[in-house]
């Protein structure tokens, strides 16, 4: 019986020295992953509060510039200014007025201070290209749930996906 036991204790050990590393790896691949996701939303608010508008842009989802194109887009139709939706992605990608219109309107309404200095961060989940960070801001009871994406192996921030219905629109 003896025996038996210590036989099953070196199992247990040989199994233990053969996986433990490859528990490590998986967990700093982890780890990895998971700082790329919170720089890239930390870009975004840095971005944000230095006013650096072709920064922003290119750390949002497709989605979200998506989103932003088109709401702007039909905003300039009800006002009879007539900008393509090529015209608009190009000008928020360079930082031009009505990128730099649009994205002061925003951030008149928001602080991003308030996610940078004013807010504790959390990790959510992480699958299949997905990402979660959760954000409570010291106001308030729940976290902003921030929607992040890869996209071309890089973590792209779903602001849209995130506070849809906010609109910050120039034509308005």
């Amino acid at each position: 019986m003896a025996q038996k036991m210590t036989k099953n204790i070196l199992l247990i050990a040989f199994l233990g020295v053969l996986f433990f590393p490859l528990a490590a790896a998986a967990a700093d691949s982890m780890d990895r992953e998971w700082d790329g996701i919170l720089r890239s939303a930390e870009s975004l608010f840095k971005a944000m509060k230095e006013r650096q508008y072709p920064a922003i842009w290119g750390l949002l989802s497709a989605e979200s510039k998506k989103s932003i194109v088109n709401s702007v887009y039909k905003a300039s139709l009800k006002s009879g200014v007539a900008y393509s939706k090529e015209q608009i992605g190009t000008d928020f990608g360079i930082g031009g007025l009505i990128a730099r219109s649009y994205w002061n309107s925003y951030l008149n309404e928001f602080d991003p201070d308030m996610a940078l200095e004013e807010s504790k961060w959390s990790v959510g989940f992480l699958r299949d290209g997905k990402a979660e960070i959760k954000i409570l801001y010291k106001k308030s009871e729940k976290p902003a749930l921030l929607q992040m994406f890869k996209e071309d192996g890089v973590w792209k921030v779903g602001l849209e996906e995130t506070f849809e219905g906010r609109k910050y629109l120039l034509f308005q």
